[in-house]
C-alpha cells in the first residue's frame, strides 16, 4: 500500500509536516546540540584549569627571586655549618691543631685516644681522651684557646692530679675528653616508636 501525504486533506498535511518537522528538530538536539553542548562546557573546564595553572605559574615567577635568595641564604648557613660541624673526622687534622694549642700554651700532649662516635639523628659525637702535663694556668689557657675554634671542641670530664716532685712548667698532669661533632651525610631516621625530640621535651613539660 502506498501512502502520500497528497492524498490527504489540507490539515492532514500541515499536521504531518509538523510532526516530521517535530522529530526532526529531537533528532538534532539529541544528536548534535547535546554533544555540542557538552563538549564546549568540557573544554571551558579545561580552560579555566589552564587559566588557573598560568596564573599559579606566574605567581610562582614572581616569588623566584625570593626562592633563590633563601636558597643562597640556605647555601651560606650550609658552608657556616660545615666549618663548625665538618662532614667527615679527621684523627691526623684534629691532632695536629690540638697539639699546635698545646705547644702554645705550654703543655704536652701525653696521649691521645680516641674513642667509638655515638650517633645521632643529624650528627655524630666523637670523644677523644686526651692527657696533659702542664700548670693550672697553661691549662686554663689551652682550655680558652680551644674553645675559640672554628669547629666545635666541648671539654669535659676534667681530672687534675698535683705532680709530687713537680717542676716549673710540669705541676700537673690533667686527663680530660675532648668531644667533637661530625656532620652526617645523611641524617639517621628515628627507630621505631622512639620519641622526637621535640615529643620529648613536650613530655617533659607535661
Amino acid at each position: 500500500m502506498e501512502l502520500s501525504l497528497t492524498k490527504l486533506p489540507w490539515y492532514a498535511q500541515i499536521g504531518a509536516f509538523a510532526v516530521l518537522g517535530v522529530v526532526g528538530i529531537g533528532l538534532f538536539y539529541q544528536y548534535y546540540e547535546v554533544p555540542t553542548r557538552a563538549e564546549m562546557t568540557g573544554r571551558e573546564s579545561q580552560l579555566k584549569a589552564l587559566r588557573a595553572d598560568i596564573a599559579k605559574g606566574l605567581e610562582t615567577a614572581k616569588k623566584l627571586p625570593e626562592f633563590r635568595a633563601q636558597v643562597d641564604d640556605l647555601e651560606g648557613r650550609l658552608s657556616n655549618l660545615r666549618a663548625v660541624l665538618p662532614e667527615e673526622k679527621d684523627a691526623g687534622e684534629l691532632l695536629r691543631r690540638l697539639q699546635t694549642v698545646a705547644t702554645q700554651s705550654n703543655l704536652q700532649i701525653r696521649a691521645f685516644k680516641p674513642a667509638a662516635t655515638v650517633t645521632k639523628s643529624l650528627h655524630a659525637e666523637w670523644p677523644i681522651q686526651l692527657e696533659l702535663d702542664g700548670t693550672f694556668h697553661n691549662l686554663a689557657i689551652f682550655f680558652d684557646r680551644v674553645g675559640k675554634f672554628t669547629r666545635i671542641v666541648n671539654i669535659s670530664g676534667v681530672d687534675i692530679v698535683g705532680k709530687t716532685q713537680p717542676a716549673p712548667n710540669s705541676t700537673i698532669t690533667a686527663r680530660c675528653v675532648a668531644t667533637t661533632f661530625v656532620l652526617l651525610d645523611k641524617p639517621v631516621p628515628p627507630k621505631p616508636g622512639a620519641a622526637t625530640p621535640a615529643a620529648a621535651a613536650a613530655a617533659k613539660k607535661a
